[in-house]
């Protein structure tokens, strides 16, 4: 499966949140902290657009009880995955992810992916390692950082690959595990999805818009990661991100990113203590590498590259930071 396409525009306005009720959980409209959780769930309020779970008490049928998940990793997966599962959702996972570089990275990560989905009774769609393609949709965004244009592209060719197969396999929803991750701006992450679904209105295909990244929802994560042991990888996956997480680490004197094996750069090899792994990348922790970032690491050839630029991550025009 090959995924190209011209480069990226502006986000298009937001889809309708999953929940209306100001301060909800639910509504991704809403930010912290929060004063209501309209669980259990019911019409129009933390569930996929267009599922009613009244209109079918024995569990969800038709398109839009069915979700398609694309998946990034085993460890944003988890309570996500249990989310759903809980609400009586029929998911499906959906591995494709062609920027994850080293393929033993790649393969690590995949695998993870599918022993987690076995284990749920949950089937897997194992895409290809598209990683050509990747490349090719990325040149002249090599030197951006994390957040900036390239990270646009890159789930914007991700959520455009799965919304295709999702139009094309009769799911009626779709979402994202990167939504979950406190790495990622979440705006370009939805931005994707919309425009990605949009090819697809005339089929009702649309993007779940839901607030993943609750304090309960974050600490749901590792718990589950820590249960099941899952790998802990060090970097976003692309060869750039892993370039640049090495520059941080060297600037903060931390041994750089090690690749499979029993032992890690930094911290444990696996998931084991949901406290002291969520502490490892802690919003403290998110904050200080991003605003390194803007300092392009001390690295002065990154800096020179970056120089009078204007970071606007909802923009591929402006080319970012």
């Amino acid at each position: 499966m090959v995924a190209g396409g011209d480069a990226p525009g502006d986000l298009l306005p937001p889809a309708a949140p999953s929940c209306t009720h100001h301060s909800c959980r639910n509504n991704p409209a809403c930010s912290a902290p929060y004063d209501r959780d309209c669980t259990p769930p019911g019409p129009g309020c933390g569930m996929p657009p267009g599922y009613d779970p009244a209109a079918s008490p024995t569990g969800p049928t038709g398109r839009a009880g069915r979700v398609l998940l694309h998946s990034c990793c085993a460890p944003c997966s988890g309570a996500m995955i249990e989310e759903m599962a809980e609400k009586g959702l029929t998911v499906t996972v959906f591995f494709y992810n062609p920027n994850i570089h080293p393929r033993r990275e790649y393969d690590i990560r995949k695998e993870e992916n599918k022993r987690y989905a076995a284990a749920r009774g949950i089937p897997f769609v194992d895409c290809d390692y598209d990683a050509q393609s990747w490349f090719r949709r990325m040149k002249g965004l090599e030197l951006d950082p994390e957040r900036g244009a390239r990270c646009t592209a890159c789930f914007d060719m991700r959520m455009e690959v799965t919304a295709a197969y999702a139009a094309e396999h009769g799911f009626g929803v779709f979402t994202t595990t990167n939504a979950t991750s406190r790495w990622k701006d979440v705006q370009q992450v939805n931005g994707a999805g919309v425009r990605a679904a949009a090819r697809y209105a005339d089929l009702g295909l649309v993007f779940w818009l839901y607030n993943w990244q609750t304090d309960a929802m974050t600490l749901r994560k590792y718990e589950v990661s820590a249960e099941q042991r899952f790998y802990k990888q060090e970097y976003c996956g692309c060869s750039f991100s892993l370039r640049d997480s090495n520059l941080w680490r060297k600037k903060e004197g931390i041994p750089p990113v090690r690749i499979g094996g029993e032992a890690a750069g930094l911290g444990t090899r696996y998931f084991e203590d949901p406290q002291t792994d969520a502490a490892e990348e802690s919003q403290e922790v998110v904050d200080q590498f991003f605003a390194d970032a803007a300092e392009q690491f001390g690295d002065e050839r990154l800096r020179k590259q970056f120089e009078g630029r204007k970071k606007d991550a909802a923009s591929v025009a402006l080319n970012n930071w």
